[in-house]
């Protein structure tokens, strides 16, 4: 039996539904825009009030005025990569109604709240465990927070100095391939061993997600900047490893059903609730369905009932390292051509929990937020960003792009792109199907973008690449195209894009599928999504019967295709063997230098792969029969470690038992209350080089990053779509939909993404209506 809610609030000008069907999707419907952006906001904070509100005063950095002292130095570092600029060019930058969108779904998101003020039973029940209250939003709010968006390179650029200042370019490589190769240059006199690895202190900080322990909570004002580094750099460098995507589109030649076929499963690190939410839009001239993140209007990955999208991350070099000189005796000037330029410098009020109110200075120069300062050298340093730029809101240009129903239209929303870089796929019922990246590229006359270079108006940007420069492909004669992260710009492309992308062994295993199929369908798509498939452990099993003669190496690895599914004992053995002893201890034979190897991790498994397949004179004079020794020998410390795990019996072995999925709460660290909030664990198959991309924490092999939501569109037979989003579409430990969609992903498993009004009626669980009060 179906039930019912409603609700009366104020800022609606006609009624309003949202059917919640059977897997906690809900399709809202309302008599006009307005009022439909107004409901997606109200949905958002009925479904993730907890979420997006810790999203936002984080965003803002004003997480301090709720949980102490503890955050000040994490409010201080977001509130640098704040959007600064001027906001009519910002709204200018997305839709002609982009502010009002934002009005409208801000005003929902406020409508909410005002309720649970009157009802408090409505407040998920985290606030009352930490004893705060969820703030209003303005529409600004939703578009001035940058430091969530998917930016790169400027990390990269310290580690490699850092890096090349003690070594050499291969030991670099081993960190990170560059695609197409290059050499990395130096640029403008700077000396790379002065380069200070304190840079990153702020921008970690800045980009961190809020986490909660008993001491940060009760940490005292004047221990405050002790909570200066809350995320590991190990950990954020993993994270930068492991997010990216698949996606693909099937011409209507290809496809089994004759219809095109759009598929989209981007890879994040997993959390409770998830990332992604799944939702369908509906009024007078839009039906969009598809998932976007709660805290924005629109979706950014589905279908309108014309056209389907989908995104993974292009590699674009969107940002800058750059080293000022400084004035001994005004160290807030710094060298700018042939004269000074002044720090801008903002004073900033921070309200914190117990305490008074802070009040810091924030240093800006032209180019972006003072990240470091070595007062005694008389240096600086600072990041530029297209995070700075108007109509960078991540995946905010979606408003215009999610409602265009031809390729034209599609390409010229594209044009104004910003952030996150994206290989963007289309395709629509007239059986058209296209890749289009696009994402801001800034022009670099003369330098890399590689390495930090002076800030003194040497180095500049020279604007950006039109986005209709980027390479286009339209219906490809293959009868389909797919991305997953890979460098996949056409040879001698003549404009400079970016040099670090994402290995091929997820994009490889995608097209031999996809090539071997004749044809392709809806649930070729769905198992190409969960194949666990690995080349590189494919490798590595051709190394292993190669240089070892024991019968259990023999027996699992010969003739494996390097499937990693949670029942594989050969997959146990693999990712046991490279994870804790053959990746470690190859390292340490490559890299001497331990302060030099703790950068590179996580690495590159090419490089690494190809340093096995081809030992050179980093093994010694004896090259082969060291590299030999060092598989003979890891091998065996890894088949012993199998056995203490997981038996004797080597057929009982199995990936699963060892590789798990878990969502733990944010709050379960802090009280018992939370920990039954957690979800978990799953047994779980693949790593993070198969296409079912589940990468794992070497510690423990807790499955860490890859897809929360998975969706597949058949493009014309719009009921036949397939979705999933783990652990379940509401962030409300209390609703049935917290956790419902867990095990079924886990499992490879699928609901259906329901898009005509028929379907979704007869599905419906939960129907909400919301009245205009009166």
């Amino acid at each position: 039996m179906t039930a019912t809610e409603v609700f009366e609030v104020k800022g609606l000008s006609a009624e309003a539904e949202i059917i919640v069907d059977a897997w906690g999707i809900p399709h809202l419907r309302a008599a006009n825009l307005d009022d439909l952006f107004f409901t997606q906001g109200f949905n958002a904070a009925r479904d993730r009030l907890w979420q997006i509100d810790l999203w936002r005063k984080r965003g803002l950095g004003l997480l301090a005025a709720d949980f102490g002292p503890g955050y000040l130095a994490q409010d201080f570092a977001s509130r640098l990569f704040l959007y600064r600029g001027d906001m009519q060019a910002e709204w200018n930058a997305y839709t002609p109604d982009a502010e009002a969108i934002c009005t409208a779904f801000t005003r929902g998101i406020n409508a909410y709240i005002a309720l649970t003020k009157q009802d408090p039973a409505l407040l998920p029940p985290e606030f009352g465990l930490m004893n705060t209250k969820p703030a209003e939003w303005q529409a600004d709010d939703v578009v001035r927070v940058r430091s969530h968006s998917l930016t790169r390179n400027a990390l990269s650029e310290i580690l490699r100095a850092r890096i090349l200042a003690r070594t050499d370019l291969d030991t670099d490589l081993l960190r990170k391939m560059l695609e197409p190769a290059i050499v990395p240059q130096a640029a403008g006199g700077i000396d790379l061993a002065t380069i200070p690895l304190d840079i990153v202190t702020l921008f970690k900080l800045g980009t961190a997600s809020v986490t909660f322990t008993k001491e940060r909570l009760a940490c005292p004002l004047e221990q405050a900047w002790t909570w200066t580094k809350v995320n590991d750099l190990g950990d954020v460098l993993q994270d930068l490893a492991a997010t990216g995507s698949n996606n693909w589109v099937i011409g209507p030649e290809k496809s089994a059903s004759g219809r095109p076929i759009m598929a989209n499963d981007p890879h994040r690190a997993h959390s409770l609730p998830s990332l992604r939410y799944i939702v369908h839009l509906t009024a007078p001239g839009l039906d969009v369905i598809g998932a976007g993140e709660p805290i924005l209007p629109g979706v950014h990955i589905g279908h309108n009932g014309h056209s389907a999208f989908g995104l993974t991350i292009f590699y674009s070099d969107q940002e800058d390292v750059y080293v000022y000189e400084t004035d001994p005796s005004h160290p807030t000037r710094y060298r700018w051509k042939e004269g000074w330029a002044d720090m801008q410098i903002v004073d900033e009020r921070f309200a914190v929990r117990g305490a008074p109110d802070q009040i810091l200075p924030q240093r800006f120069t032209k180019h972006g937020p003072v990240l470091f300062e070595d007062k005694s050298n008389h240096r600086a340093y600072a990041v530029r960003s297209v995070w700075f730029e108007p109509g960078s809101s991540a995946y905010f240009k979606s408003i215009a792009s999610m409602r265009t129903k031809t390729l034209a239209d599609y390409r010229e929303a594209m044009r104004g792109w910003g952030v996150p870089s994206v290989n963007h796929v289309y395709a629509d019922v007239t059986g058209t199907f296209a890749w289009v990246p696009s994402g801001w590229t800034p022009i670099r006359v003369g330098w890399d973008g590689l390495l930090p270079v002076p800030g003194d108006g040497r180095f500049e940007w020279q604007g950006f690449l039109d986005h209709e420069e980027l390479p286009r492909v339209v219906s490809a004669d293959k009868g389909f195209f797919a991305t997953a992260n890979e460098m996949n710009l056409p040879d001698n492309f003549p404009h400079p894009v970016g040099y670090e992308w994402i290995d091929r062994a997820r994009t490889d295993r995608i097209h031999d599928r996809l090539h071997a199929l004749d044809k392709v369908s809806i649930a070729d798509s769905c198992a190409l999504q969960t194949d666990p498939v690995s080349h590189p452990a494919r490798r590595l099993a051709a190394l292993a019967v190669a240089n070892s003669d024991e019968p259990v190496v023999q027996t699992l690895f010969t003739g494996w295709n390097g499937s990693l599914d949670a029942q594989s004992a050969a997959g146990a053995l693999c990712e046991i063997w490279w994870t804790k002893y053959l990746k470690p201890k190859l390292l340490a034979q490559l890299v001497p230098d331990a302060d030099v190897r703790a950068l590179i991790l996580p690495g590159d498994i090419e490089s690494f792969l190809r340093a096995l397949e081809q030992p050179d004179a980093r093994f010694g004079t004896e090259a082969e029969r060291a590299r030999n020794a060092l598989l003979r020998e890891t091998l065996k410390d890894a088949l012993a470690d199998c056995r203490q795990r997981l038996g004797d019996d080597p057929a009982l072995w199995q990936w699963g038992r060892v590789h798990h999925a878990f969502f733990d709460h944010p709050l379960a660290s802090v009280t018992p209350v939370a920990k039954a909030w957690n979800i978990g664990p799953f047994s779980h198959g693949g790593s993070a080089t198969s296409p079912m991309h589940t990468g794992y924490r070497p510690s423990d092999f807790r499955t860490m990053h890859g897809a929360s939501v998975r969706i597949v569109v058949d493009v014309g037979d719009w009921d036949q779509s397939r979705c999933i989003n783990a652990p379940g579409q509401s962030g409300d430990p209390r609703s049935p939909h917290y956790r419902d969609l867990a095990p079924l992903w886990a499992d490879g498993h699928y609901v259906p993404l329901l898009y005509t009004r028929a379907a979704v009626d007869a599905a419906a669980e939960t129907i909400i209506t919301l009245k205009p009060a009166r």
